[in-house]
């Protein structure tokens, strides 16, 4: 029987429930800086109908909604195509680079191992959805099934969002199991307007049924109204739609109800939000789980990032030659208090890495003091490594960190300063300029950077990309210009200096390899051209085979909505 992989991996829908309930069998982290562990009893023939007896068991399967189903997003995809394509990470190895430089095609591995991700994601989410009210009802009261069912309907909106906005017109599915049933695979493409409104449906759900507070880590009801805020702005970023002004609007009233009433608060320190011990602090709203232990339920960002085993402490260290483009360097103003957690550059010292030896310094290139001839770190492209997400060793982390790709440290995807610069953004709307800087100037205060009286779009680009550089975020803050002005964002991306990299001036008398002075610049032969089709990435070509209504030329179709 053909079935459509989008719907979840080509595993039966039908046995779906059973996947997720040993999925929260695992031992999964929730807390802050303490594991506090989620536990099911194995039990044989796991089905919706013998499970749901309490609240501690529909609790624990919404848990397992936070970590492993994500991994497929986050692994690669998240910042091949979040960071890459946005200009920020440098990176031109295989088909991971070929985000870099909009070389690739529908048959890439990581974009298709983006889109499995996400739809997996759903396909959990859509399990609870569907399958635990009926069970559930009788024994536990209403509060507790709309609790979980806000969960659900957050974590199924923030992957659609994400679909929406790097893929536009995607296939929504409500109930995998009646697919199944119906054997009715071949599910035609919505359109983008009807994914964003459905999207707006399972936040807004989610916003009435999540509660104010809960334990660190679950999300609450201020996490949906901050991504309520995103979803308006988003929708009003196109100018021409005539709803824009009343989206703008919403969006800055959904923004500043999170940051009124929530009781959250910016961390004094930037550098603070990404450490490992310090997992769901109060400027986060939601982060995907993740635990040290095995591959898939911890956090891979480091192994794919960090410079060197040194760093790590163990072999899975591929970051050598990843680093920020020419441009983003040149965005980053100076004495930013934020660049040492997003990039070490010369000079920078972190106490908490190879913290036995007294931490890590970086240098250009690390040679070894007791053998100058060996080189133990070698220089990258543009003279810097990445730190965001890069927490070190076992033995700095207390156990944090596992041979098999997995950290402890979460990712975040929505934080306080994420809802502060969509007020801003929002204020905004359609003006060429804004004087509504308050939360605006609370970001770079905290940066250490000069206040500004009057801010435009572009501003808040530039800020919005330092503020969340490594984060997987820009590239939604790049379609929200583009869909404002499309021919300016085409533009800024293809202006982008995203190629110049550095090579050692070997010349008689020249500076030393530790200082910038010993470099020379050297600039691409040929520039990379961003055009209007790579604003929309194509459906990986394995799903159009299994369901030629996902082919290009095929139109999307509105969705129906109950």
């Amino acid at each position: 029987m053909k079935r459509i992989q989008t719907i979840q991996n080509q595993i039966q829908m039908k046995h779906i429930f059973k996947y997720l309930l040993l999925t929260a069998v695992l031992v999964f982290s929730l807390g802050s800086c303490q594991k506090d562990f989620l536990e099911i009893e194995p039990v044989d023939r796991l089905t919706a109908d013998n499970f749901f007896k309490n609240e501690t068991q529909v609790r624990a399967a919404t848990a397992a909604l936070y970590g492993f189903p994500w991994f497929g997003y986050n692994d690669k995809f998240a910042w091949c195509a979040g960071d890459c394509m946005a200009g920020d990470l440098f990176h031109t190895w295989d088909q991971e680079g070929q985000f870099f430089y909009f070389s690739f095609n529908a048959g890439n591995a990581h974009l298709s191992g983006g889109w499995k991700g996400l739809f997996r994601v759903i396909s959990y989410a859509n399990s609870v959805i569907n399958d635990m009210p009926r069970s559930a009802s009788g024994n536990v009261t209403e509060d507790v099934i709309n609790k979980a069912l806000g969960e659900a309907r957050f974590i199924r909106g923030m992957a659609y969002y994400m679909l929406a906005e790097f893929w536009g017109d995607v296939p929504i599915v409500e109930n995998s199991t009646e697919i199944v049933v119906s054997n009715n695979f071949f599910l035609p493409k919505n359109t983008h307007s009807s994914v964003l409104e459905f999207v707006r449906r399972d936040f807004e759900f989610a916003a009435d049924n999540l509660p104010a507070s809960d334990i660190p880590g679950r999300v609450t009801k201020w996490a949906a109204i901050g991504m309520l805020a995103k979803v308006h702005l988003t929708m009003a970023s196109d100018l021409n739609d005539p709803n824009s002004a009343q989206n703008f609007e919403l969006a800055k009233q959904f923004a500043s109800d999170v940051i009124d009433n929530s009781g959250l608060s910016l961390l004094p320190n930037y550098a603070d939000i990404f450490r490992y011990d310090m997992n769901n602090n109060e400027e986060s709203l939601f982060a995907i789980q993740w635990m040290e232990g095995a591959y898939a339920i911890g956090n891979s960002r480091q192994a794919n990032w960090a410079r060197s085993s040194i760093i790590t402490g163990n072999t899975e260290a591929w970051g050598g030659y990843k680093s920020m483009t020419k441009d983003f360097l040149d965005a980053i103003e100076g004495g930013d208090d934020r660049q040492p957690a997003i990039y070490m550059t010369l000079g920078d010292h972190y106490p908490e890495i190879n913290r036995d030896n007294g931490g890590y310094t970086y240098y250009i290139v690390h040679r070894d003091p007791d053998d100058p001839n060996t080189v133990l770190e070698n220089a990258s492209a543009t003279l810097n490594n990445l730190k965001k997400y890069v927490i070190g060793s076992n033995a700095d982390t207390d156990g944090g960190v596992t041979q098999s790709q997995a950290t402890r440290i979460n990712t975040i995807l929505l934080r306080l300063a994420d809802v502060y610069l969509i007020h801003a953004e929002a204020s905004l709307g359609a003006q060429a300029s804004s004087t509504d800087v308050q939360y605006f100037n609370m970001i770079r205060q905290r940066a250490g950077l000069p206040l500004k009286d009057n801010i435009t779009f572009l501003d808040i680009l530039k800020e919005r990309r330092i503020e969340f550089a490594l984060e997987g975020l820009n590239w939604f803050d790049i379609k929200r210009y583009y869909y404002r002005d499309p021919a300016g964002a085409v533009a800024y991306l293809s202006g982008m200096d995203r190629q110049t990299t550095y090579y050692r001036d070997n010349s008689p008398g020249a500076a030393d390899e530790n200082s910038f002075e010993g470099w020379i610049e050297q600039e691409a032969d040929t520039p990379i051209t961003i055009r209007e089709s790579n604003m929309f990435l194509p459906i990986p070509s394995a799903e159009v085979v299994a369901n030629p209504m996902l082919a290009p030329e095929e139109p999307a179709v509105e969705y129906e909505f109950n």
